[in-house]
């Protein structure tokens, strides 16, 4: 079912409002792509003009790139946590701009529009627990030493 994306036909007072023309193609939309977690599904559809988009149907990967270091890495997605567009996008495992997923390396905002651009990435927001803790050990491990160090000297 298309979707029109003309002008309202309620004037604020709620009113009826007399339209100059009737509906034109080309203010019909289209369905959201409403991408899942799942094995890749890509398809490709053609728009006004010659140019074309493709639609991330699914993925089950992610481009993540950690802001502290600068590098980008795949990434797997477990599932959906939050998505402030709409909280029911989030309970049905719908990935858009904004969405924030649990991941492999951990927590990431996706960053890329999937139902447009057909790929998938994201910015890692916080990372993996284990790998906090291995740094947090290993600084605490470095205090314990300079403190020996300096009782010794």
């Amino acid at each position: 079912m298309a979707k029109w994306q003309g002008k309202s036909l309620k004037k604020g007072s709620g009113g009826r409002k007399w339209l100059s023309h009737k509906k034109r193609k080309y203010e019909l939309g289209r369905e959201s792509a409403d991408t899942k977690i799942g094995e890749k599904k890509k398809t490709q559809i053609s728009v006004r003009g010659t140019g074309s988009k493709s639609k991330l149907l699914s993925i089950n990967t992610v481009n993540i790139t950690d802001p502290d270091t600068g590098k980008s890495t795949k990434g797997e997605i477990n599932s959906v946590l939050e998505n402030p567009a709409d909280p029911h996008l989030a309970r049905r495992n719908i990935i858009t701009k904004g969405a924030v997923i649990d991941t492999s390396m951990g927590k990431a905002r996706v960053t890329s529009r999937p139902g447009q651009e057909g790929a998938l990435n994201a910015v890692l927001i916080e990372g993996n627990l284990e790998e906090e803790k291995e740094t947090e050990e290993n600084s605490e491990e470095k205090t314990e030493n300079s403190t020996e160090k300096e009782e010794s000297a």
